[in-house]
């Protein structure tokens, strides 16, 4: 059973931060955000130019296979001739996090950065006792407690020039020791041995505490991190080894300051312990079911009870049931009967799919899982020529002053500026609509057949109205996924840092005319921006083509309908390429020789799921391959290794089972993360991966890094395989989104029970008074007809039977829905119990063998 951490964040914008003339000078500030979990960082958002109040907009999901201890965003304002200023931060712990199973979505104000909270690493100890055996203490008696200081990792650095002096100081009561000084190397190694003796009486309530230090020849020492060792968990003379995590220390600064601004973000985090894919298959069923038979709309379903009691948002839900019926190939049956649903509730053509509907939310995140390809090839080409040309273009009068003052052309008049700018959104939009219209045979074909559907829906429900059926297509794939793209480029991976403030209104303006167009131009005229109408040609000689091109776009010939199979997605295809670009590479030579800057070589790189090769340019056809099934490990280096930053090294076992290095320079962080991500998930089913690695690199006769002489010496550090971004290329994961649909249905189990089963013992109580009442009504009746010769000819009331067999199958319904639901989640839940009983049994099974073991190696 997989255990799954998951982090999702939304890094959405911040107010009010300190202007850079208050940390750096003059300027009023180029603020970014970097993400560390667990002072590791992982993410980094791109920099927000000149601005006090910025918009990022930025989304991560981060999987962490580890239990991780805190996740915290720092802000800082970019220096491109110094070290980066620091502004604040934001730190969440993990129990704050899992506290909240919705998340947390919410202003939060920064905090000062004091060094002493910046802490990382772990220290490993070996401790035991001399004397008395267990707690069985008697008056006088005294216990010896041994401690052999063995070696810390991946200490933090408080220097610029990276390099840390350790050294640990250790008390138990008032007994205190030290160690020596261990110079230049995050990765101090001391095998030092302690004695402490303390009275045996106080074992069950003494702890040994560690303080770890960076040593400053004047001044002070610079604080590394603290911890304790309850003496509880010694047992005689048996050996407990373990690493134990360094902690911060007190705060010694304010934790709040309203001078520093705050930061608004949006973050969750789920723990899931993934079961073996047959075990979720009766769920899956469940769901499939929901969507394959006719079902009248007011009929429960598996999938309107997930609906009801959900918790999570909206979006994050439509996602997982997108990818879970694309992993069944059932995704188009999927949208159609939700769609089909929406549309039957809808009574105003003009309102629909306006809300925020499951529907709604379920089109958006289809469009985006499967278009992402089809988005990028039509409008990466445009996009890259705007970001190119950054040329100023404005439409709005009352901002032609501010526009004529950027350009530094202030002969023109406003009229010419206007014209000049509709002339160049022309150009741009021109290639945009082309691009679109001839794009019939690039679209995938399951978005066309979900649109084909769709437009049959509505053209069925609204028959009088025949732009509803290209308005509801045209809404999804203009409004909400061509608009938003051209609109922020980099929240669709089209470009690697947001657009400046000239080329921001570009793409504004261009988002505005294509929102029009996707209208049909119904709203030309109609808005306040009357501004616009330079455009208004266009737009409208824009909008038949459109027309067409959805007409062309939902006839799809049946030959070429997807079968179930054919549905089936999975972006890791062996000729697939994942990612590719430029990359310093590092030519080989003997360790020992001095590096020049010549030694790194550009080189273009290409990683599909089976291999990882490069080239001198990206027109070479002969390549370096090497297999992703050799890869053992792909972990960051220090930036002191090669004085370079943005370093990452993947390791190879070559055929004789020796290791080989690659070391790689990536352009930024981001690309780095990028590249570490991709290349982690190509080697997830590889079954030799290193636990440990060494983040520096072998130089004249040692390890930069430990400071080991043997060069095959085991890593120092922790490998990250399974730490990874989320990314639109990433494969199907039947398994973990089924796991999360459980959990959702498992948090409402009590209201659907609630509200379906026991409605529907109340719906069997109304039936049998109906049928008490009936029976009063019958024997009425015949006492009436009894009676007709007396002249009365009234007819009791007859509909009332027909209503309760009705009552009766519509309860019937939900019921049975319910229960067969109900049970596979009970179901669900004994297996879970089941595996994590086996794993606790596990997990004794291996405290107690590595017990044994150190015994017997003493």
């Amino acid at each position: 059973m997989a255990k799954n951490t998951t982090i999702y964040l939304r890094i959405s914008e911040a107010k009010n931060l300190p202007p850079r003339d208050a940390i750096l000078g003059p300027g009023t500030g180029d603020p970014y955000c970097t993400v560390k979990v667990d002072n590791e960082t992982v993410a980094r958002t791109a920099t927000v130019w000149k601005c006090t109040n910025p918009f990022w907009g930025e989304e991560y999901t981060l999987y962490l296979p580890r239990s991780f201890h805190s996740l915290s965003v720092y802000i800082c304002h970019h220096d491109s001739l110094g070290a980066d200023a620091l502004i604040g931060k934001m730190l969440l712990s993990r129990e704050a996090l899992c506290a909240e199973p919705r998340g947390l979505e919410k202003w939060f104000p920064l905090r000062k950065v004091d060094k002493d909270s910046e802490v990382q690493g772990e220290l490993q100890l070996e401790m035991w006792c001399h004397g008395n055996r267990g707690f069985t203490p008697a008056a006088g008696d005294f216990t010896t407690v041994c401690c052999v200081m063995v070696q810390a990792r991946d200490l933090a650095v408080k220097e610029k020039a990276g390099i840390v002096d350790a050294f640990v100081e250790l008390s138990l009561l008032e007994d205190k020791a030290k160690t020596q000084v261990i110079k230049r190397t995050r990765f101090p190694k001391w095998k030092e041995t302690f004695d402490f003796t303390i009275p045996t009486k106080l074992m069950e309530t003494a702890t040994l505490q560690f303080t770890v230090w960076d040593w400053e020849k004047q001044g002070n020492h610079d604080f590394l991190g603290q911890g304790e060792v309850a003496l509880t968990e010694l047992h005689g003379e048996e050996h407990v080894l373990g690493w134990h995590r360094l902690c911060p220390r007190a705060s010694t600064v304010d934790d709040e300051s309203s001078e520093l601004g705050s930061l608004r973000l949006k973050v969750r985090c789920t723990e899931e312990h993934i079961l073996p894919s047959q075990y979720y298959q009766p769920l899956v069923d469940l769901l499939v079911e929901s969507v394959q038979s006719s079902i009248e709309p007011e009929t429960p379903t598996p999938l309107s009870m997930l609906e009801e009691v959900m918790t999570m948002d909206r979006m994050d839900i439509a996602t997982t049931l997108v990818k879970v019926f694309l992993g069944e190939g059932m995704v188009v049956q999927f949208l159609d009967a939700l769609n089909t649903q929406e549309i039957h509730n809808t009574k105003d053509p003009n309102t629909l799919f306006r809300g925020n509907s499951l529907a709604t939310k379920s089109m958006d995140q289809f469009s985006k899982v499967v278009g992402m390809p089809y988005l990028h090839e039509v409008l990466r080409p445009v996009v890259d020529q705007i970001f190119e040309d950054k040329k100023t273009v404005e439409l709005d009068p009352c901002k032609v002053d501010s526009c004529r003052r950027r350009l530094s052309v202030k002969s023109q008049s406003d009229g010419q500026l206007l014209e000049h700018s509709a002339m160049i959104l022309t150009g741009y939009l021109e290639q945009i609509i082309d691009n679109i219209v001839m794009s019939v045979d690039q679209c995938p074909p399951v978005i066309r057949l979900a649109f084909r559907q769709l437009s049959k829906r509505v053209e069925d429900r609204f028959p009088e109205h025949q732009d509803v059926k290209y308005l509801a297509i045209s809404g999804f794939l203009f409004l909400r996924f061509f608009a938003p793209a051209v609109l922020s480029p980099k929240l669709f991976a089209l470009r690697d840092q947001h657009a400046d403030a000239k080329t921001s209104r570009t793409c504004t303006l261009l988002a505005k005319v294509i929102q029009s167009i996707g209208n049909l131009g119904l709203q030309c005229g109609r808005g306040k921006e009357s501004w616009m109408e330079p455009l208004h040609p266009f737009i409208q000689d824009s909008s038949s083509r459109v027309q067409d091109f959805l007409d062309q776009l939902i006839d799809i010939d049946e030959a070429n309908v997807p079968t179930r199979e054919a549905q089936r997605r999975s972006a890791f295809h062996q000729s697939v390429t994942i990612k590719e670009g430029h990359l310093l590479r590092r030519r080989r030579a003997d360790d020992g020789l001095v590096l020049m800057p010549f030694s790194f070589k550009r080189r273009y790189y290409w990683l599909c799921n089976d291999a990882l090769a490069y080239a001198k340019s990206p027109e070479d056809q002969i390549r370096t391959t090497t297999m992703t099934h050799r890869i053992c490990a792909v972990e960051r280096v220090d930036e002191n290794a090669f004085q370079r930053p943005n370093l990452f090294q993947v390791i190879i076992r070559d055929g004789d089972g020796s290791l080989s290095t690659t070391y790689l320079q990536a352009k930024d962080v981001n690309e780095m993360h990028q590249w570490l991500s991709a290349i982690r998930k190509t080697c997830v089913t590889n079954s030799r991966m290193l636990g440990t690695f060494h983040p520096g690199t072998n130089r004249a006769g040692k390890w930069t890094c430990c400071l080991e002489t043997d060069k095959t010496a085991r890593g120092c550090s922790k490998t990250h395989s399974a730490v990874t971004l989320g990314d639109w290329r990433d494969p199907l994961d039947p398994d973990a989104e089924a796991q999360t649909i459980y959990s959702q249905i498992l948090l409402g189990r009590d209201i659907l029970r609630s509200k379906y089963l026991e409605l529907a013992d109340a719906g069997s109580t109304a039936e049998s008074s109906h049928e008490q009442a009936n029976n009063s009504e019958a024997e009425s009746y015949n006492s009436v007809g009894n009676s007709s010769e007396s002249g009365h000819n009234s007819v009791p009331d007859s509909k009332t039977k027909p209503d309760i067999r009705r009552s009766r199958s519509f309860y019937d319904a939900k019921m049975a829905a319910a229960a067969r639901l109900l049970d596979v989640i009970a179901d669900l839940e004994r297996v879970h119990e089941a595996f994590n009983k086996r794993e606790r049994e596990r997990a004794k099974g291996l405290e107690r063998g590595r017990s044994l073991s150190l015994e017997s190696t003493e």
